[in-house]
């Protein structure tokens, strides 16, 4: 299982913070470095709840939290060369943050300052690979906190500043305002793409009152990734977070890219016999399990077609044994995180009869990465339908999947240790 680190690595990034207000977008009076990314965006989503810092960046980088009071902030640097912003953009939406600032902080360093309205901390930060047209990009979710809380990371943060001074320049004070974070070790969580079907012009299958597959499975996603991300356990990114379209191969690409432990494909199909209901779990496999298996993946595999673009082929592979036995030990964790959702799934979730089944799924393809497809149910059943759109089954599924994926997660833990 790859490991996930969503932190910078130690002693590669030091934050020099002399957070005094400012302008947006200060630069440095020295030259950027050639040879680091710049960032190309930045922008800020908020509710009451949460918020989202998403930064583009020219290429992965590293990076580094801190934060600071008087007034309350979080400033996250990445190291970058310079900033490619024409002008700043508000925070959208209302809620723990008050506003956000850019500048560059040094040839090598870009820092972003939250200014917050109420004490809150960084719950999950990570970097995703650039992939299609989307840039490389730096995520961080924000959580409300305690002042309580608030005031014990400000003092981690501030004393790890101060043990980080042994040795240093003594020219170079540090105060509260201005302490020098260096990352220390940091705890690895395995990493969760979360992939809703369809979206954008491929609408996926529609029930009788025009419910829209897409829609269906993107409101699941988002809830079942808000769920792994509470539980502070894993690391969850989406392929797609609005009704955008992205192409099969785009969608493998980003688990591949990013050394995903887990790409889980959320569906909600159709079939002429209304019928058949209840969610089920597929894993990759050359010959469907049956006619209706074999039916479902041949529509998921034209769905580009469909919406007008070509199925890729797929870029040829040696056939010699260490790429069969890679593909061999990915079919078998896939089965494995397969059978412990649906073991989890199974006292409160309606089931097709043999809900773990196998097909010829594209997205399914990746070589290096266990995936699995999702089936919530039909919108060709009237059940299925009302389940789907209901509140409380829609927790209580993405509830019973999370505990599916900590049991899974955890018997590949233990099957390492044993090696």
């Amino acid at each position: 299982m790859s490991k996930w680190v969503c932190s910078a690595l130690a002693g590669l990034l030091v934050l020099m913070l002399t957070l005094a207000g400012g302008t947006a977008f200060a630069q440095s009076p020295a030259e950027p470095a050639a040879d680091l990314p710049s960032v190309l965006d930045a922008r800020v989503s908020e509710t009451e709840e949460r918020a989202r810092l998403i930064i583009d960046l020219g290429a992965k980088t590293e990076f580094a939290l801190v934060s600071l009071d008087e007034p309350a902030r979080l400033a996250i640097d990445v190291r970058a060369g310079q900033i490619r912003i024409e002008e700043p953009v508000a925070p959208a939406g209302e809620g723990l943050i008050d506003a956000f600032t850019l500048e560059q902080a040094a040839p090598d360093r870009v820092r972003t300052t939250l200014v917050l309205d109420s004490p809150a901390q960084v719950q999950q930060a990570y970097v995703l690979d650039a992939f299609a047209d989307q840039p490389a990009r730096l995520v961080v979710d924000i959580i409300p906190a305690t002042p309580e809380i608030f005031a014990e990371n400000v003092a981690r943060d501030l004393a790890a500043s101060q043990n980080g001074q042994a040795g240093a320049d003594p020219s170079e004070p540090t105060t509260a305002e201005a302490p020098i974070v260096q990352p220390g070790p940091v705890e690895t969580r395995p990493l969760v793409v979360i992939d809703p079907g369809h979206g954008g012009i491929d609408s996926g299958a529609e029930a009788s009152n025009g419910i829209k597959e897409k829609d269906i499975v993107l409101a699941f996603s988002k809830r079942l990734q808000e769920i792994l991300v509470d539980s502070g356990k894993f690391e969850v990114a989406l392929t797609r977070e609005d009704d955008s379209f992205l192409r099969l191969e785009e969608r493998v690409q980003l688990a591949r890219r990013n050394k995903a432990d887990l790409l889980i494909s959320i569906h909600a199909d159709s079939f002429q016999q209304p019928e058949v209901r209840g969610a089920s779990i597929y894993t990759r496999d050359e010959n469907a399990t049956d006619t209706l298996d074999a039916v479902l993946a041949e529509q998921e595999n034209k769905a580009d077609i469909i919406a007008g673009f070509a199925a890729p082929q797929m870029a040829p592979q040696v056939v010699d044994i260490l790429v069969d036995l890679m593909r061999r030990e990915m079919r078998v964790q896939s089965f494995m995180a397969a059978r412990s959702i649906v073991d989890a799934l199974e006292p409160s979730v309606q089931l097709r009869r043999f809900p773990v089944r196998q097909a010829d799924f594209f997205v399914l393809q990746a070589p290096d990465v266990p995936s699995i497809l999702v089936e919530l149910g039909f919108l060709s059943n009237l059940d299925d339908i009302a389940n789907l759109t209901e509140g409380n089954w829609q927790d209580r599924t993405a509830e019973a999947i999370a505990r599916g994926l900590t049991a899974y997660f955890d018997q590949v833990e233990m099957a390492q240790v044993a090696q």
